[in-house]
Parts: C-alpha cells; sequence; structure tokens
C-alpha cells in the first residue's frame, strides 16, 4: 500500500515537472518566432526605405527600424565621449540619466555588457552597447532546470527507496514475531494440555496415561521449543558453518514430514531419490532443515488436503554445487505473484503471512550463499530448486 502511494506520488511530480518545463520551452519557442516575424519586418522596412529614394520616406522608414529593435527587448545603451550615457532603451531598472548617480548606475551597466558583447561603434563619438535578448536569458536556465529536474528525480527516487526497505524491514519483523508466535504455540498448548492432565488424579487421566508417559511427551515437546528458540537465535546473526551432510539432512526431513502427513496432508505421498555418494556442503544444519522444512509444508499446503505427490530429489550437476529440487503436483504459483514469491508478506494461502520462502531464501542465499528460485516448465505444480555450494574442494 505504501510503495504504491510514494509511486503515485513519485509519477505526479514528475508530470507536473515535465509539464512545467514543456510550458518553459514553448514560451521560448513561441518568443524566438516572434522575433523572427520582427526580423521580417525589419526587412521589408529596409527594402522599403531603399526602394523609395525621398527623404521622407526614408525617415519613416528610420523611425520604424527603431521602434522594432526597441520591441524587440534588446538592451541598448548609448554612450558618447568621456563614457556619458547619451541614450537608452530596455535596460531592466528604472534610472534617472540626467543625475551622477544615475549616469553611475548606467555605466557600471555598461561594463557588464562589455564583458559579453563588445560594443559597436567609434568609442570617441559614440559606441552602442548592447545585451543579450530575453530569450537568450531565458535559455540560459534550461540547463540548470535539467540539473535540477535529474537532481530532484533521483532525490526522490533515493527517498522512495528508503521508505520502501523501512516499510519491508517492518513488514518482515511483524512477519517473524507472527512465525515465532506461531511455532512456540503448537508445544506450548501441548505442556498446557499436559500440565491439566497431571493435575488430575491417576484414575481420572484419560486413556490412564500414567506419569513416565507424560513426562516423555513434556520431554519431546521441550526439545521442540529449544529447537523453535535456535532457529531464531541463528537467523538473527551470522551463525557457524560446518561440513553438513544434505542426504541425512534430507533423510531426518522425510522422517519428520512421513510422520505428519497424516495430519498436515492426507491423501499426499513423499518421495525422496539423493544421489548415491552426495559430497557434503557447507551450511548450518539447524537452519538449513528449516529452510527445507518450510518449501516441504508449502508443498503440502499446495495440495490442499488432495491426493497428490511430492518428491525430493538431489544430485551433484557441478563439481561446485549440489542441486536439490522439491516438486509438488498442486494447482501452482499463481502467475501474479510468480516474480514476488520469495519476498516477505507474499503468500498463495488465504491465511497465511508470507513469512516461511522469505526465511527459507534469507537461509540458503544469505547464510549459505547458495540461490533459490522457482522453476518453470515442470509440468503442472511448483517446482522449487536450491543450490547448495559443495564443502572443501
Amino acid at each position: 500500500m505504501l510503495r504504491g502511494r510514494w509511486s503515485l506520488v513519485v509519477a505526479a511530480l514528475f508530470l507536473v515537472f515535465l509539464a512545467w518545463y514543456l510550458l518553459y520551452t514553448e514560451r521560448i519557442v513561441g518568443a524566438l518566432r516572434q522575433d523572427a516575424a520582427t526580423f521580417t519586418r525589419i526587412y521589408a522596412e529596409v527594402q522599403a526605405g531603399l526602394a523609395d529614394t525621398t527623404s521622407g520616406a526614408a525617415v519613416v522608414s528610420l523611425v520604424e527600424l527603431q521602434r522594432l529593435i526597441i520591441g524587440s527587448g534588446i538592451p541598448l545603451v548609448v554612450t558618447g565621449a568621456g563614457d556619458t550615457v547619451i541614450a537608452f532603451e530596455n535596460v531592466p531598472f528604472e534610472v534617472d540619466p540626467s543625475t551622477a548617480e544615475g549616469q553611475a548606475r548606467l555605466r557600471e551597466y555598461v561594463r557588464l555588457l562589455d564583458s559579453r558583447q563588445s560594443p559597436v561603434g567609434d568609442p570617441s563619438v559614440t559606441s552602442l552597447h548592447f545585451g543579450d535578448p530575453p530569450e537568450v536569458q531565458r535559455l540560459r536556465w534550461i540547463p540548470w532546470l535539467q540539473a535540477g529536474g535529474l537532481v530532484l528525480t533521483m532525490l526522490l527516487g533515493l527517498a522512495v527507496v528508503r521508505v520502501q526497505r523501512r516499510a519491508e524491514s517492518e513488514r518482515a519483523w511483524t512477519s517473524m514475531a507472527r512465525e515465532l508466535a506461531h511455532q512456540l504455540g503448537t508445544p506450548l498448548s501441548s505442556l498446557q494440555g499436559w500440565l491439566e492432565v497431571l493435575r488430575l488424579p491417576p484414575d481420572e487421566r484419560p486413556g490412564d496415561v500414567q506419569d513416565p508417559e507424560i513426562a516423555m511427551e513434556i520431554g519431546e515437546d521441550l526439545v521442540r521449543l529449544e529447537r523453535v528458540s535456535r532457529r531464531f537465535e541463528l537467523i538473527g546473526r551470522e551463525p557457524p558453518l560446518t561440513s553438513v551432510s544434505l542426504s541425512g539432512v534430507v533423510r531426518e526431513l522425510e522422517r519428520y514430514i512421513q510422520a505428519r502427513i497424516p495430519r498436515l496432508g492426507r491423501g499426499a505421498e513423499l518421495r525422496v531419490e539423493l544421489a548415491e555418494d552426495l559430497p557434503l556442503i557447507l551450511g548450518n544444519e539447524v537452519l538449513l532443515t528449516w529452510a527445507l522444512e518450510n518449501v516441504v509444508k508449502n508443498a503440502l499446503d499446495a495440495l490442499a488436503g488432495r491426493a497428490g505427490t511430492i518428491s525430493i530429489e538431489a544430485e551433484r550437476t557441478e563439481p561446485e554445487w549440489i542441486i536439490l529440487r522439491i516438486r509438488d503436483s498442486g494447482s501452482g504459483v499463481p502467475p501474479a505473484i510468480r516474480e514476488r514469491l520469495f519476498e516477505p508478506g507474499v503468500t498463495t494461502k488465504a491465511g497465511g503471512w508470507g513469512v516461511g520462502l522469505a526465511l527459507t531464501r534469507r537461509i540458503v542465499e544469505g547464510v549459505h550463499g547458495g540461490r533459490i528460485e522457482l522453476l518453470d516448465g515442470w509440468g503442472e505444480g511448483t517446482t522449487i530448486q536450491v543450490r547448495l555450494p559443495v564443502a572443501d574442494l
């Protein structure tokens, strides 16, 4: 939601700047066209004065020429002997040339004009000093406007990136907190249930459960709690990497899932095919087990309680990599979220939080230096491919 709002703000500001820039340049183009028309009229007046040799017509033409030149907006200052200002037009300030202060200010302005353009005429008699027309003054701002627009766009882009990163970080932490609560909830609920059983007299306990059995179940729940605590402790820092047997991790995961298929995915069939003599990988066993468990549980959810298959395959296709693929025969990933499948908050489940695959990508790519991706062209269902580095090459 926040990302979409910022995108609209940036787009709106960009359109406003672009519209203003186009209007500004259009005004300059219009002014240049008027100058072309003015110079055309000046040429026409010169031609008329040359064609008519009577003095009256020549004077009229000269007067009209002077009016057209003054109307062009070009700053003009005429000086005589001793740099005395005789006449001026289109200067950017009000001044009285009959006063000493007025003459001093005009001479200062003349020096500014001469620093840009050389005067015309004989300095001992009269000189004509001139400046840039208004259109040139406007054109000088074009590079600054372009640079300003680029800087503004860059700053807005950086601001949007920072806001998006902050929003993604907050969403990730919120999702992590929900995932932690979810994983802690099952063993805690179980412990609470066993505590209620312990409070009952032995002859009133369901199924005649005895204390040793209760202690064993409580011990298993405590192991689950310790495993959850250990996982979140490791995901929050740089965990140690050692040589790990991927075959051992997958086989342990197979036993864990097989025992829970009747509850998690009734009718599902789990198939595991591992190449013989798979080399050890460089990784963290606790986090790697968690990552693969998330992918397999997502595959079970994709079957939605229907009969189907989940296959886990691993082989060494390159000297430095082991390729592991987890494939299900479910309904597949909707096209709308395929590119964002591993981002926090993205999920295909109605009540999901979009944490599992985001954590898996962090573990595979951030911790193990591998790669996880969604494969296309593998038929129906979903195929997740994981690349993990071989240890001790």
